[in-house]
């Protein structure tokens, strides 16, 4: 199974936690509900961050998964 296509894909490679989360936790808040928000970090600790985020948040996380470069790419969904 595909993740959806994005409303919005937040580009934060290169960013540091917890800069990754936090910018993308201002960008949920511009979707409309079950909108879907895309993020790009290389900050290894983001995995443990954006499963907290979800936790704590109510977002969905639809997928998480690394590419060329050691990009991590999480697909998430606005409750």
């Amino acid at each position: 199974m595909t993740a959806p296509a994005p409303d919005f894909t937040l580009d934060a490679k290169g960013l540091k936690c917890p800069l990754p989360v936090l910018k993308a936790r201002k960008a949920m808040k511009e979707l409309k509900p079950g909108g879907v928000l895309r993020v790009l970090a290389t900050d290894p600790g983001a995995v443990k961050d954006f499963e907290h985020f979800c936790k704590t948040t109510g977002a969905h996380l639809l997928d998480c998964r690394e590419e060329a470069d050691g990009v991590l790419v999480f697909t998430l969904k606005k409750p």
